[in-house]
């Protein structure tokens, strides 16, 4: 049994149950809509959209406007599909199953990209560089990236396998933004509510429910090992040392 198998089946199982795939909260997604404010009829379009909820909810605040959700995982891009078409938006939202470094249109009214800047090989600064040049100019950049709350110690960094100099603090954050072209029109984080049932019922909530479902799979009991080496990471690692930050930012 590896650990590339219990992995993998633990990024498998079913997470129907998840809005999106971020620490977010209603609240928090309704105000980073309403500082996106998409104009009627706007152009969208956002790069590593999972199953593109928050895409969704941007065209749906902007009568006439249009989505674009680009998207390697397949099975989020079916799930994308198919709750455009149970919400009536197929024909405004498409998904593309594209790398987002690879999607080649420009001249977007707002460009979103959640926790996805590992699409991009130079990381942050690149993914960046990237959103500004997909905007036109005046548009919006709405980008969601990890930072550090506070120094990590060894056992944050253990728990998400992780080096100091993967992330900078939140101001490091903005000023990257700021280099790129972009100005912080708001900056919010999420907060620990929000990480709290991220982690419940993502990462490690999925590979419980699974174990659960399959007393006799022959990978359970690696599936619990795994279950209780995130938990021991995230509760007694990197809970309140690693936040993720949505900045959205003007072109």
């Amino acid at each position: 049994m590896s650990s590339e198998e219990i992995r993998a089946l633990m990024s498998a199982a079913p997470n129907d149950r998840l809005t999106w795939n971020t620490p977010l909260s209603e609240e928090h997604a309704a105000r980073l809509v309403a500082a996106c404010a998409p104009a009627p009829g706007a152009r969208i379009v956002d790069l590593g959209s999972g199953w593109g909820e928050l895409l969704m909810r941007l065209v749906e605040s902007a009568p006439g406007s249009t989505g674009d959700g680009v998207e390697t995982d397949p099975e989020a891009v079916a799930r994308g599909r198919a709750l455009a078409g149970r919400r009536g938006l197929a024909e405004r939202v498409r998904f593309h199953e594209v790398p987002a470094a690879e999607w080649p249109e420009k001249d977007y009214d707002l460009a979103v990209s959640i926790g996805a800047s590992h699409a991009w090989p130079g990381g942050t600064t690149e993914a960046l560089a990237a959103l500004r040049a997909t905007v036109r100019p005046g548009g919006r950049v709405l980008f969601g990236e990890g930072f550090w709350e506070r120094e990590p110690d060894a056992a944050a960094l253990a728990g998400l396998g992780a080096e100091p100099g993967d992330f900078g603090s939140l101001l490091d954050l903005i000023r990257q933004a700021e280099a790129a072209g972009l100005r912080p029109l708001q900056v919010t984080a999420a907060d620990r509510r929000e990480w709290d049932l991220f982690e419940s019922d993502a990462n490690i909530g999925r590979g419980e429910r699974w174990a659960l479902a399959h007393p006799g799979h022959p990978l359970h009991d690696g599936v619990v090992a795994a279950v209780d080496e995130r938990r021991t990471g995230y509760y007694g690692g990197y809970r309140g040392t690693f936040g993720l930050a949505y900045l959205v930012l003007s072109a």
